[in-house]
């Protein structure tokens, strides 16, 4: 200290500071009314930079005030440089953590933009806030006058040590930027693995992958599995795909006209319904003569996946009642059983008959079940029978 404190030096420290903090105030209610602006526009990077911004301005306000003080006082000069590294030192980790922030938030924007969720790839975006704060960790020290150089060594050799400790969590960090950056999969698609899990990505942060399922559920797989499993991604190349349903016809169907009625309830399926595509060349394959029918593919186009479920249940509908109206059959299996006729005229009948083994009986052991004869003599004096089995109709005959 120069000289002695007097109220001269206290007054205008006094007001340097509470100019410094009134600045901080107003500076901080503009900031408000900047970002309620920048939500009106379309771009969301201003509503990035003016949130970082609203908490840089004021805190530097505040210091500039501080920084004001402590040079009106009588400081000696190794407190006057204390001071000043502290205040400096302050400013870099507030400004490192805004920095973090834009950054953190332009990275999550542009990812989202790209893959047209709001919950994008976290990964990406802890990563880039992590290499942001250490940087500005190792200025903040620098200027305080602490050699960084031993601390980055040790931290060498500490980050060694460190990932032996830690393989799978590593090897699922990088699994997570290698699924990301070869765009395989995406925050967005839907995909199926071979062990069964299915839904959408919902995000893929350094260790694990969610995946919400449409029951929505969350489902957790590890970046490493997924990077090593196979999968069907049916939101790629694009979210359109097309899907098949099976249906059959009579034998006595004129398949011309039911090749007509059938394309006519897919376009209005896909004209009508919300999930469908209205530009679809919907499209009809003979394929099979099947038992009792004739057997072909419908082919009908989705927006996305889970549109599908909605689209099958309105064209199963749509086409049951048309094919009512246009006197189309769509029969359902059935059997014919003939029976061969003996010497005598009579229907020959062997059914299955049911037995079971007796040791103490000495043809074989074997004993029939009682019976029978009459089941044989029912069905020579009703030689046509029609029964219902498990919905089929059976003929024997």
């Amino acid at each position: 200290m120069t000289r002695d404190l007097v109220l001269h030096d206290w007054v205008v420290a006094g007001i340097a500071l509470a100019s410094g903090c009134t600045a901080g105030l107003l500076l901080r209610a503009l900031m408000k009314w900047l970002r309620k602006h920048a939500t009106r526009t379309k771009w969301s990077g201003d509503d990035v930079i003016v949130d970082a911004l609203r908490t840089i301005v004021p805190w530097a306000a505040v210091l500039a005030g501080v920084a004001v003080a402590a040079s009106a006082l009588p400081l000696t000069a190794r407190t006057g440089g204390l001071v000043d590294q502290s205040l400096m030192a302050v400013f870099i980790v507030i400004a490192t953590l805004s920095a973090a922030r834009v950054v953190a938030g332009l990275v999550q924007s542009v990812a989202a933009s790209r893959t047209g969720v709001a919950a994008s790839a976290s990964i990406f975006v802890n990563i880039t806030r992590i290499v942001v704060l250490s940087m500005g960790v190792l200025v903040a020290l620098e200027t305080l006058g602490v050699s960084i150089a031993p601390l980055v060594t040790a931290l060498g050799v500490g980050g060694l040590a460190v990932a032996l400790a830690l393989q799978d969590t590593l090897a699922n960090l990088f699994a997570g930027v290698h699924i990301l950056a070869s765009k395989t999969v995406q925050p967005g698609d839907y995909i199926r693995l071979t062990s069964g899990e299915e839904g959408y990505v919902v995000d893929i942060n350094w260790r694990n992958s969610v995946v919400r399922n449409l029951s929505n559920n969350l489902v957790i797989i590890p970046n490493g599995r997924l990077a090593r499993t196979n999968m069907t991604n049916y939101s790629q190349p694009e979210q359109k795909l097309s899907i098949l349903v099976q249906v059959g016809v009579g034998y006595d169907s004129d398949l011309e006209h039911v090749e007509r009625v059938t394309l006519d309830v897919v376009d209005s399926v896909m004209a009508d319904i919300s999930g469908g595509v209205p530009d679809h060349e919907a499209a009809v394959r003979f394929h099979t003569f099947a038992d009792s029918r004739i057997n072909f593919t419908v082919i009908l186009g989705v927006g996305e996946f889970s549109d599908q479920y909605r689209i099958k249940h309105e064209f199963i509908k749509r086409l049951h009642q048309r094919y009512r109206t246009e006197g189309i059959s769509i029969p359902a299996p059935t059997r014919t059983v003939s029976l061969r006729q003996d010497g005598t005229g009579t229907p020959s009948y062997h059914p299955p008959v049911p037995h079971q083994r007796d040791p103490s009986r000495g043809d074989g052991g074997l004993l029939r079940l009682e019976g029978v004869q009459e089941d044989v003599d029912s069905l020579v004096a009703d030689p046509v029978v029609r029964r219902p089995v498990l919905g089929r109709e059976v003929l024997d005959q």
